[in-house]
């Protein structure tokens, strides 16, 4: 499901996710558009440009959390123009799985799109590493003080949704000592107990401050 107001954007979004081997049910122009299409058709991954009409302020954002609360099993990307880390805030914050953040520039790398798009279909998280930066300098205090400058990026590394082979490609290092900067990242945020992947999404809740 695409919805986007930009016509041509959209032909072209339409293209890149049925390159990638996406069917696309719907496209929509609008907010109400999108949520009827969703109704209709049930996709597995909503598309959705932040603005949309008639306001163009955050009609496609709300649309998108109302997407998640009726029908959880869509997952959501979220396009935007700039930089508005309170929307990823808002969608991590209703589930912490199926979701994605992206500016419209990364549309223009394909294969990082097409490897957004699927990490965010298979119920996984996508994060503009530029959200991701600002929120780095937002969230200055409490325990990410503990962390080091290296657990740090690994922590900003897997707000973006990355796996720890992502992570190690990313930083150059072995999975083995990602794996062990997550540790010690999971121990010095004085998380509950709970299993490995459930206390990870925690902690990006705390980094990305999300009910912290």
């Amino acid at each position: 499901m695409i919805a986007e107001d930009s016509v041509l954007l959209r032909i072209g979004l339409v293209k890149v996710v049925e390159m990638a081997g996406f069917a696309v049910v719907a496209e929509a122009g609008d907010a109400q558009e999108l949520l009827a299409a969703v109704e209709e058709h049930r996709p597995g991954l909503a598309v959705v440009d932040v603005r949309m009409p008639p306001g163009f302020t955050d009609e496609g954002v709300r649309a998108a959390l109302a997407i998640r609360q009726r029908y959880p099993g869509t997952a959501v990307l979220i396009l935007s123009q700039y930089v508005e880390e309170r929307y990823a805030a808002d969608l991590l914050a209703t589930n912490t799985s199926g979701v994605g953040y992206l500016l419209k520039q990364r549309v223009a790398d394909v294969e990082e799109f097409i490897e957004a798009l699927r990490r965010v279909a298979g119920g996984g998280t996508a994060l503009d590493p530029q959200v991701v930066a600002q929120l780095l300098v937002r969230r200055s205090s409490d325990p990410l003080e503990r962390l080091t400058a290296r657990e740090r990026d690994v922590l900003a590394l897997m707000a973006e949704g990355r796996s720890n082979g992502g992570i190690a490609a990313q930083l150059v290092v072995s999975e083995s000592a990602v794996a062990k900067h997550i540790n010690n990242i999971l121990a010095k945020l004085d998380l509950p107990k709970a299993d490995a992947d459930h206390r990870r999404v925690l902690a990006v809740l705390h980094f990305l401050g999300v009910g912290c």
